[in-house]
């Protein structure tokens, strides 16, 4: 017997699909008599406002035809995952790339460094160098990972970009 999520699940992942999104989560939370239907998706580049509205229309008209939600009302909220979100699959990796991350091995310490690639097997990171010490390069495989997260960065410089009088004098 599939579950309510299942069946949402099995609802929802075509019509993510064809947005060319991937189904990161459902699940229903319940606050006081409200429900929140929460649909996760996202993609390589990101998933803008106007993606997320178009296929939460995609998903409401779908729902309308089903008994999936059942009587009482429910409130359909399809968003992109957050920024601190567990990283789980290896495309998560991927997306996060040039990332600061906190990774915590199932041997050894907890660590943060810099996600520098991801290949099938696992990722390279760049562990920052402590008292003037030298950046080291590591290696972990999936499996030897047992949490991983983006960590935020408030005061990372964005690469400087060519103001217009630069870019005319180039040319």
């Amino acid at each position: 017997m599939s579950t309510q999520i299942d069946r949402l699940r099995e609802l929802v992942q075509p019509l993510a699909t064809q947005h060319e999104m991937d189904l990161e989560e459902v699940k229903i939370t319940t606050a006081g008599r409200r429900r929140v239907l929460q649909v996760v998706v996202d993609t390589d580049e990101g998933v803008g406002l106007d993606a997320c509205a178009e296929l939460s229309r995609e998903i409401s008209e779908a729902l309308d035809g089903t008994e999936i939600m059942g009587a009482p009302a429910y409130v359909l909220e399809v968003t992109s995952p957050g920024a601190e979100r567990p990283l789980t699959e290896p495309r998560h990796f991927r997306r996060s790339v040039g990332r600061l991350l906190w990774l915590r091995p199932h041997q050894g310490a907890d660590l943060v460094a810099r996600l520098t690639a991801v290949d099938e097997d696992g990722v390279d990171v760049e562990v920052p160098g402590e008292k003037g010490r030298k950046a080291t390069a590591r290696r972990f495989a999936f499996t030897d990972i047992a949490k991983a997260r983006v960590e935020l960065e408030f005061n990372r410089r964005a690469e400087r970009q060519p103001s217009g009088d630069e870019s005319l004098k180039e040319a």
